[in-house]
């Protein structure tokens, strides 16, 4: 079956869609992005999702071609299109074809780019790895300040993952001025003593749509929570750690930089956090 994405109004099959060499997004990374995950063909966080764009956008100055309506049905037609159960949207916007290679940001009126596909992803909510947990490393973070941007530019946080992956680990956590700040795409948490410790917003992280949602459904839980920097060596001496994601949901982590994290395996607060987001996002899901 022939994948269908959407370009700007338009739905076609993967091998017809075509974008502009002078694009906006190809040649300045100039665009934004959103990755939503779909359970059971349904979408979850979607007005998270919708009102991180707008901010996004807002904060670069690109206009917003739809509203959340049209994003809704266009996001739902995909679904259907592509006989999506389990798996993720992908939304870009960019600037737009400014005519030609231009550090000058093009005319406003320039019509924005937006770009959506799917990934098909059977069972995702069911996968073995979080049974077993993630190892990571840790690398320093020398990304861009505005972090919180939700931009297109990710050639650190893949150069990372790679080096991730030639050590035989899974993932990288990032750490700035001796603190970490996140996952390469995901955001970074420890447990200690039953009090779950995070970084809070500012602009060096992503403001995470699942990130808001578990420490929301954590509080009405009656769990503890910290908001503040941790280092490596403290996050090695919890009792717990774990990252959340729009696609992983959330995620344990049983070592960091080749030490083992508590007991080295997925502990219960990581495991009752992932049973509570997925429950409650099926329910919530449109």
């Amino acid at each position: 079956m022939t994948r269908i994405v959407y370009l700007n109004g338009d739905y076609l099959p993967e091998t017809e869609a075509r974008v502009s060499i002078f694009d906006r997004g190809f040649v300045m990374a100039d665009a934004v992005y959103e990755v939503t995950s779909v359970l059971d063909g349904r979408l979850v966080d979607f007005p998270g999702h919708m009102a991180r764009l707008k901010r996004s956008l807002g904060e670069l100055s690109i206009r917003n071609p739809l509203d959340d309506d049209a994003y809704l049905a266009a996001h739902r037609r995909l679904v259907e299109e592509n006989g999506i159960t389990d798996g993720m949207i992908y939304l870009q916007v960019s600037r737009g074809n400014g005519g030609d290679r231009d550090f000058v940001f093009p005319p406003e009126d320039t019509p924005p780019t937006v770009v959506m596909f799917t990934w098909n992803k059977p069972g995702m909510a069911d996968t073995p790895v979080a049974q077993t947990g993630l190892r990571v490393i840790s690398l320093p973070d020398i990304r861009w300040h505005r972090r919180d941007i939700k931009t297109v530019q990710l050639l650190y946080p893949s150069m990372a993952k790679m080096q991730a992956k030639a050590a035989g680990k899974d993932d990288a956590w990032l750490v700035e001025d001796g603190f970490v700040t996140e996952g390469t795409s995901n955001n970074a948490y420890i447990v200690k003593n039953g009090t779950i410790i995070t970084r809070a917003l500012s602009n060096d992280i992503l403001h995470g749509i699942t990130r808001a949602a578990v420490l929301r459904m954590a509080d009405e839980a009656q769990m503890k929570i910290e908001e503040r920097n941790f280092t490596i060596a403290e996050a090695q001496d919890a009792d717990e750690a774990f990252i959340t994601s729009a696609s992983m949901f959330v995620m344990p982590v049983v070592e960091i930089d080749d030490a083992a994290v508590g007991t080295g395996k997925p502990g219960r607060v990581a495991a009752r956090l992932r049973e509570i987001y997925l429950e409650e996002s099926r329910k919530a899901a449109i």
